[in-house]
């Protein structure tokens, strides 16, 4: 039997470069940064004192004010993404069998902020009874899903993945899968992170895996620049509607592009480092080619991972070469979180959007802050500056801690 395939119809997404997805897309392309000192706690102390927050998000513009505190900051930004996605795509899920509509959210730390801020409580007063009622669902890690599904009256599968950095990535091909198997028409999937706490924070500090370009925050992050020292952390929200393709173009939706296949494994190497060899990171882009039934030779664009580490961009850049061989060099590739720092949960799903416009639109927005090449990482990154190309098979990498690989294939229609 052919296998269903399966189309991108909508785009929500909520980020530090702005809040919808054209606001999103030009900030990309200007090479503009969300990228600034914190705000959010008070970070003198902290070896890494920058991020990428959220800027000009107003949950009431998404949400009712009796219903904005019974969700945490992770689930509010996955609902208005959710509800930018829906009515992006046209789609009025009052007319759609609830069963066959399905949720995949990824996310890697849920509402961790909920219990750094009540166990404050608790330590401030030594009285468990000043713990808010509510703390439980505001912050269990599947309360973004199941806010989703309870919104759009969806009574589907309703999935929360978590695989640290390669959650959005999973959610999105748990979405294809799901569509493919015939489990359900329509899948709302993506991913959501807002990580930025004093605990959270100062444990990444403390793993000494972030930038202190502290000075200049907007040039922190720079992936595959010889003077990168670190990522950034980032936060925000990305969620894409897949549909059946015939589905999709009976009802006459908008179509960003097809999800081809995906590719999804373990290293088993380390819990936070990869296969310094690349071939884990090699293997899981073949095998989201081979999933898709595409050759090497169609990939004109990767989305790289590229977090702006000394490792990881030095082991990106080594299984590219790996897999591709001298063609590797003729791929256009660019590293998104060199503007939004790592956003951890959200980052495959933020990245598959980017992806889906990139093949719109045939531009790739630029690597900022690739000023000094490093010599091992010498691919085309786009650096500085977007650049037109039609693109008809793109790539997109997710490589979390965990050992936890993820590649997405995405292309034209």
């Amino acid at each position: 039997m052919t296998p269903r395939r399966v189309v991108v119809t909508g785009l929500g997404i909520v980020s530090s470069v702005g809040v919808g997805k054209d606001l999103f897309w030009s900030s990309l392309l200007e090479g503009r940064s969300g990228i600034r000192p914190i705000q959010r706690f008070d970070a003198s102390n902290y070896s890494s004192r920058m991020a990428g927050e959220v800027s000009g998000f107003d949950p009431l513009n998404y949400l009712t004010a009796r219903e904005t505190p019974k969700m945490a900051p992770v689930t509010q930004y996955a609902m208005a993404a959710a509800k930018m996605a829906v009515g992006d795509a046209q789609l009025d899920l009052t007319q759609a069998p609830g069963e066959r509509v399905a949720v995949a959210i990824g996310t890697g730390l849920g509402g961790m902020g909920v219990y750094e801020e009540q166990l404050r409580i608790l330590i401030d007063t030594g009285n468990p009874r000043r713990i808010h009622p509510w703390a439980v669902p505001l912050a269990t890690a599947n309360a973004a899903a199941a806010e989703i599904s309870i919104a759009f009256g969806i009574t589907g599968p309703n999935m929360t993945i978590s695989t640290a950095c390669s959650s959005g990535a999973h959610a999105v091909g748990y979405g294809l899968d799901l569509i493919r198997l015939g489990r359900a028409d329509k899948v709302i999937a993506g991913g959501a992170e807002a990580c930025l706490l004093p605990g959270v924070f100062g444990a990444f500090c403390s793993l000494r895996v972030l930038s202190s370009r502290n000075d200049a925050p907007e040039r922190a992050s720079r992936p595959f620049d010889r003077k990168r020292d670190g990522f950034v952390m980032g936060e925000g929200a990305a969620v894409l509607i897949l549909e059946e393709y015939d589905a999709a173009r009976r009802r006459g939706a908008p179509i960003y592009a097809e999800v081809a296949g995906y590719g999804l494994l373990s290293e088993a190497a380390h819990m936070v480092s990869p296969d310094l060899s690349g071939s884990g990171q090699a293997r899981v882009m073949s095998d989201a080619l081979r999933d898709a039934g595409l050759s090497l030779d169609e990939v004109d664009y990767i989305n790289t991972h590229g977090t702006s580490t000394l490792t990881n961009d030095l082991v990106e850049t080594r299984a590219i070469k790996m897999l591709f061989g001298q063609r590797a060099h003729q791929i256009s590739a660019n590293a998104t979180k060199s503007m939004l720092g790592h956003t951890i949960g959200a980052a495959g799903a933020i990245e598959a959007v980017v992806c889906a416009l990139t093949l719109k639109h045939g531009l790739i927005h630029p690597t900022v802050n690739l000023e000094e090449p490093d010599p091992e990482c010498d691919l085309d990154y786009t650096p500085n500056k977007a650049r037109e190309r039609r693109v008809k098979l793109a790539l997109s990498n997710s490589f979390g801690f965990g050992s936890n690989n993820a590649c997405l294939a995405m292309k034209a229609v």
